[in-house]
């Protein structure tokens, strides 16, 4: 009993069942105009089911009326697009005539359903055989009293069910086709794959900012120097300042993804990221060759941040030691390496395990790339190969 009474308890039910007496409004309109040619709605549906407009104006209509998720969300499993091919716009002809027909079942059994209701009634008040649109109510009889909730029981389980019926067809005929399907699963993935890269750029970004802001505190504290501690202070400060801007535009990217993003820094920034690991002590042999500025913007990005958290791996595992750094440019290849002397057995291990490293390989990986990290030749050595697919 429960599980039939549900139903009644929930509006899209009865919204339901106005979107089944709207497809009969053009047929109840055609009466007034010619009541032979019957025909004629039948075929103007058809057609109008064939402009491409027409499905995402139905598409909307059903999400309203027949989905309790509203118009705006596709969760309803209903497309709000317009036909973008022959089959979308067959699917939506065969959608309206099959509307067309459903409304006018709907109409003819609500109208005879209330009448029987009011006969029964209307026989049990006193009066002869009422002709009903269904049966006759023969006779006068009090009992015929205790029969008029019956049609109205018929009534309400005819409006669940055909308004379920024709959620389904809509589902299945104004639903998303297999090119618009495959299209919400590329953005879906776009989606999975920019939180993914904002997360590494919050890890890399600040990651580097706060290491760096650790080792300067820690050489201050050590040294002793007040010109080495103002130094120190104000290498702080830009590093933290240039982690806000960081922040403030993944931030930007996460409250209005619609919105232009700010400029990401690109591989002819590294001067600054090069500068900032030797504010923090560590001696920084940088080698650039080849035309960095001509490197494709998306290349030229994540090699950015490669190096950045290379040398926040050096600063962070081996503190502030003599590193070299070599970006080049040559033969459609960026190649970055970033090499820094062992400080013992345990740092392999430390920094194979961290997140750091993993990003690198993740970066590198999505460009067609190769990353190389570990020791070599009594170094650790992180080296990335990226194709460039010509230059710019």
């Amino acid at each position: 009993m429960t599980r039939f009474l549900r139903p009644l308890t929930r509006s899209v039910t009865y919204t339901r069942w106005l979107h089944l007496f709207i497809g009969v409004i053009v047929w109840g309109m055609w009466l007034f105009v010619d009541t032979g040619r019957l025909y004629v709605p039948v075929v103007l549906l058809g057609l109008m089911g064939l402009i491409p407009a027409m499905r995402l104006a139905e598409g909307l209509q059903a999400r309203l009326l027949l989905s309790p998720h509203g118009y705006a969300e596709s969760a309803s499993g209903i497309a709000a697009e317009s036909s973008a091919t022959w089959a979308d716009r067959w699917r939506t002809a065969l959608w309206m005539e099959i509307r067309l027909a459903l409304g006018l079942l709907t109409g003819f059994l609500t109208a005879t359903l209330l009448g029987l209701s009011v006969d029964l009634a209307m026989s049990a008040a006193g009066g002869g055989t009422v002709e009903g649109e269904l049966v006759d109510v023969p006779g006068h009889h009090w009992w015929y009293a205790l029969l008029v909730p019956l049609p109205i029981v018929a009534l309400l389980t005819v409006v669940v069910g055909l308004g379920e019926l024709i959620t389904a067809i809509a589902r299945r005929l104004l639903g998303p086709s297999a090119a618009e399907r495959l299209a919400a699963l590329e953005e879906r993935t776009e989606q999975l794959l920019e939180r993914n890269r904002i997360a590494r750029e919050l890890h890399d970004s600040i990651g580097h900012a706060l290491t760096v802001a650790v080792v300067q505190a820690g050489a201050a504290r050590a040294a002793g120097s007040a010109e080495f501690t103002d130094r120190a202070l104000n290498a702080i400060e830009e590093t933290g300042r240039a982690a806000l801007e960081d922040l403030e535009r993944v931030l930007l990217v996460l409250r209005e993804s619609g919105q232009p993003v700010s400029r990401r820094p690109t591989l002819t920034d590294a001067d600054r990221l090069l500068e900032s690991a030797r504010s923090s002590g560590a001696t920084v042999d940088a080698a650039v060759t080849g035309p960095v500025e001509h490197v494709p913007g998306p290349v030229s990005r994540e090699g950015y941040r490669i190096v950045q958290e290379a040398l926040t791996n050096v600063l962070r595992h081996a503190g502030p030691v003599t590193t070299r750094v070599r970006i080049a440019v040559t033969d459609g290849r960026l190649e970055l390496e970033v090499t820094n002397p062992l400080s013992g057995p345990a740092t392999s291990t430390g920094r194979d395990s961290g997140s750091g490293l993993r990003g690198i390989r993740e970066r590198a990986a999505l460009l067609g790339g190769k990353a190389d990290t570990g020791p070599y030749d009594g170094e650790w050595r992180v080296h990335v190969g990226l194709p460039l697919d010509g230059l710019r």
